[in-house]
């Protein structure tokens, strides 16, 4: 379930930007970029800054479609999820959701039936009331278009119009995080009137593909392709944005994003390699904002279908001790990842602060390995190219497991290749990182650990254990958060020990911004998204 980022770059957007940070950006409006030799070259670039009233945000490529029935892509939902309202919204840094365009629900005992009755006074970028009707066209639309939200929303058997304020879903079986996937990009609600730019039959797909229609605080005004795109102000929003304009500059250069912020020509700057960012912190008007995502990396273990001596929990044991995880943290990510406590990350609801963390201990994972009366352990580690930190990661667990007598054979082969065989189960371990869809332990606990979802699904480790599918099972099935809370702790606890995965560490978020900017909010459900409406200089 791991989210889908595409990056658009040509050669020649590629060298029109790097010409754009020799030659600096205007105060307060993106460089349009002019090859001509009118355009005076600036051997010296001057430090302007930004005014107070607009935002620039430096990205690394140009978008793809910004419909949310379509979109999966994050790069595009940091200009749809400011320009859309939702029927409920992720609540500041939590995972947890508050009111939105909904004021009020409720669902019936059984989770089949969710009612939500609308705050009045919302209205779309032209005008137009928010309404049931929009409500209801706007998941009609998804479900027909059949696209990737359409997967999300495949639980919705129908949408109800009760009244003008009041709107109801009626669910084919109980689906408790249904609620936080109407917080995500897709649950948009889109203007009725986009019917008006439909072209043969798309549902204007076209259409919404290059503009917006949403109700949200800002709107699409202008998108020149390859330079930026500009947001304004919806005139009709309920709320009132200190930025009145919002540029995301599209600089593909990292040295050139770099040059931008310290010279103030852009406030926030997206591109910036890790390894670069010891040096952009040392910048005095510049501060990296560090805070630990949701996005995991971890390890593997076949428990069924792998090396015999896996099937044995005190071996998975062993390996989770061999594993120096400050190092590794260190090594393949320079510090800028926090080690997982169990697979709910912190950041979650469901998360254990009090659950067991393994450490490094090679006497006692000798110990354990000799326990299971293991010796001479030879394993395969399965891995791609498809994380450019893997082959470090990879030597990393081959020193580790080698301290405590393991010799782990690296198995590097074609991304596609390895996806193959994860499914298939044909590996001993395999790398792998997994980042949710939405705010909900679910994402985690019954994709991993469910025995029906062996292989790609979700449970990659192809584990079965009896009480932790019921447990799991049990939480999937009820809407009582405490009571699903409780069963998922229960659960996380048996998974722990029994370790069929190796729970490396979340990777860390990490953002370079003046020290102008107020009022970013990190949610880790929006990764790449801005609270746009709440930030000031």
């Amino acid at each position: 379930m791991k989210r889908r980022w595409s990056f658009v770059l040509t050669s020649l957007v590629l060298a029109v930007s790097m010409l754009v940070a020799a030659c600096g950006t205007p105060a307060n409006q993106p460089q349009a970029q002019n090859n001509s030799p009118e355009s005076p070259a600036k051997t010296e670039p001057t430090a302007p800054k930004t005014s107070a009233d607009t935002l620039f945000v430096a990205i690394n490529a140009d978008q793809g479609t910004l419909d949310p029935a379509v979109t999966f892509d994050n790069a595009a939902w940091k200009i749809t999820y400011p320009t859309y309202e939702r029927l409920v919204e992720y609540d500041g840094e939590s995972t947890e959701v508050k009111p939105g365009l909904a004021k009020e629900w409720k669902v019936s005992e059984d989770g089949l039936t969710w009612t939500f009755t609308l705050e009045e006074g919302h209205k779309f970028a032209d005008g137009t009331p928010v309404t049931a009707e929009a409500v209801k066209f706007t998941f009609d639309r998804t479900l027909a278009i059949k696209k990737g939200p359409a997967d999300v929303y495949s639980v919705i058997k129908e949408v109800k119009v009760d009244s003008p304020t009041q709107v109801t879903f009626v669910l084919s079986k109980n689906f408790p995080p249904f609620l936080s996937t109407l917080a995500a990009n897709y649950g948009g609600i889109v203007n009725p009137k986009v019917k008006e730019e439909e072209q043969n039959g798309d549902l204007g797909q076209n259409f919404l593909a290059n503009n917006t229609m949403g109700s949200g605080p800002y709107k699409l005004e202008e998108w020149k392709k390859g330079e930026y795109l500009k947001l304004t102000v919806n005139p009709h929003s309920t709320v009132k944005p200190a930025f009145q304009t919002v540029y995301f500059k599209i600089v593909p250069d990292a040295t050139a994003q770099r040059l931008q912020l310290e010279q103030g020509e852009i406030d926030i700057a997206e591109g910036i390699p890790n390894e670069q960012l010891k040096t952009v912190k040392e910048l005095p008007n510049v501060e990296v904002l560090q805070k630990p995502s949701l996005f995991v990396d971890y390890v593997y273990v076949n428990s069924s279908k792998g090396n015999e001596a896996l099937k044995n929990p005190k071996v998975r044991q062993a390996l989770s001790y061999a594993i120096d995880y400050d190092a590794l943290t260190e090594s393949v990510q320079e510090g800028y990842a926090t080690q997982m406590r169990g697979p709910i990350p912190k950041g979650l609801w469901g998360h254990d602060e009090s659950a067991h963390q393994y450490k490094r201990d090679v006497e006692k994972a000798k110990a354990l390995l000799a326990e299971a009366g293991v010796s001479n352990l030879t394993l395969d580690l399965l891995y791609s190219d498809n994380k450019p930190w893997w082959e470090t990661e990879a030597l990393t667990l081959q020193a580790f497991f080698a301290d405590i007598g393991v010799k782990l054979n690296l198995k590097k082969i074609a991304y596609a290749t390895s996806r193959e065989m994860i499914d298939a189960g044909e590996f001993d371990l395999a790398l792998g990182v997994w980042s949710p869809d939405f705010g909900d332990p679910y994402m985690f606990m019954n994709y991993w650990f469910d025995s029906v979802n062996f292989g790609l699904a979700g449970n990659r480790a192809f584990y079965k254990n009896d009480k932790v599918d019921e447990l799991v099972r049990k939480a999937a099935s009820i809407n009582d958060k405490a009571e699903r809370e409780k069963l998922y702790k229960e659960a996380q606890k048996i998974v722990i020990d029994e370790a069929p995965y190796l729970y490396l560490y979340q990777k860390d978020f990490l953002l370079p911004v003046s020290k102008n900017v107020k009022g970013f909010v990190y949610n880790p459900m929006l990764e790449g998204i801005y609270n746009l409406a709440e930030m000031s200089k």
